[in-house]
């Protein structure tokens, strides 16, 4: 045995210690963006069937979730506003008294120092679901960019500290910068969905904000789950157009398209840990098959050790704890 030669890399896992010494990658409770559902109405905080420990909240119920989430130390939160009226153009998404808009003044006002992030898109705002104005059937590209424009400003003047398009219509990232340019918020920073693909593992999200499409699919403008190098060409227009972040959607299953990204980008990459991700990692810790600390802490760090600065997620209360040493 004396005669081996080989490499022993065990030395570096000897001890907690020396573990940690040496580690690559970190996560912490910085790194987490928040998402929270917000509704029209009053007295509402109803838990999401699909999400369990995620909630839809009335203005009156929302600011004892924003204590908490700034009491965890997470800095940032992405809102999602939920109407109750919703016609063919998604009046709503724009309107300066919209739920979105009144929940941004609400954060704001509650804790000027967090960092509020506006969902821009039409699709829970249209009585059709889709994310643009629709005429016999197919869903108008040039026409939407104009209303996405409209909605990014009124975020802008309520008080957003970032939009982020979610859209996918082409040309949305270079509409909304000019937009925001021309109303005076040249540095509201815009963090794009420039990498979206059409993904099943969304799907509780629509129950979320109600915006399951009434026709059809979204196949013709969110991406192939099968393509990779199309994600670099949509993530360099965004870029050109003005993008000041970078999400990838999903994360779990496109690990592999956030490396692509990240190594050929320096704009910082959100990564977009969903609800169909979410909804699984709830139901197996529910009916006790898997330990949901030890796989939702090394689920995000993978998302990290892929190369996202940001990790975008409904976990990030209980991430937050654990991390915290705290439960």
């Amino acid at each position: 045995m004396k005669e081996l030669n080989f490499n022993r890399h065990r030395r570096l896992r000897g001890s907690a210690n020396i573990r940690s010494m040496v580690r690559e990658t970190s996560l912490h409770k910085e790194d987490f963006i928040y998402p929270i559902f917000v509704v029209e109405g009053e007295n509402i905080k109803t838990e999401i069937s699909s999400m369990p420990g995620v909630f839809h909240f009335s203005l009156d119920k929302l600011g004892e979730e924003l204590d908490e989430v700034v009491g965890l130390g997470i800095p940032s939160v992405i809102l999602f506003g939920v109407p109750n009226e919703k016609d063919a153009v998604g009046t709503q998404a724009y309107h300066d008294h919209g739920i979105t808009q009144e929940a941004i003044r609400f954060a704001k006002n509650r804790h000027p120092e967090l960092v509020v992030i506006a969902d821009t898109c039409l699709c829970q705002y249209t009585d059709h679901g889709h994310c643009g104005v629709i005429e016999n059937g197919v869903i108008l590209n040039d026409e939407s960019l104009d209303l996405l424009a409209r909605t990014a400003v009124s975020q802008a003047k309520a008080g957003a500290d970032i939009i982020a398009p979610s859209n996918m219509m082409d040309g949305f990232v270079a509409a909304i910068r000019y937009g925001l340019d021309q109303a005076g918020f040249e540095n509201t920073p815009i963090m794009s969905y420039g990498v979206k693909y059409s993904s099943a593992y969304y799907g509780p999200f629509r129950e979320a904000a109600h915006s399951t499409p009434q026709f059809g699919d979204r196949k013709t403008y969110q991406m192939d789950p099968a393509n990779r190098m199309e994600a670099l060409r949509e993530a360099t227009s965004d870029i050109q157009e003005g993008a000041d972040f970078m999400i990838v959607k999903p994360a779990l299953s496109y690990l592999d398209i956030i490396r692509e990204v990240r190594d050929n980008f320096d704009v910082p990459i959100v990564a977009y840990n969903v609800s169909g991700e979410y909804a699984m990692v709830k139901a197996a810790a529910a009916n006790g098959w898997i330990d949901e600390k030890k796989i939702v802490l090394e689920t995000l760090l993978s998302m990290k050790r892929a190369g996202a600065d940001i990790v975008m997620t409904y976990h990030a209360k209980d991430a937050a704890r654990w991390l915290e040493g705290k439960e």
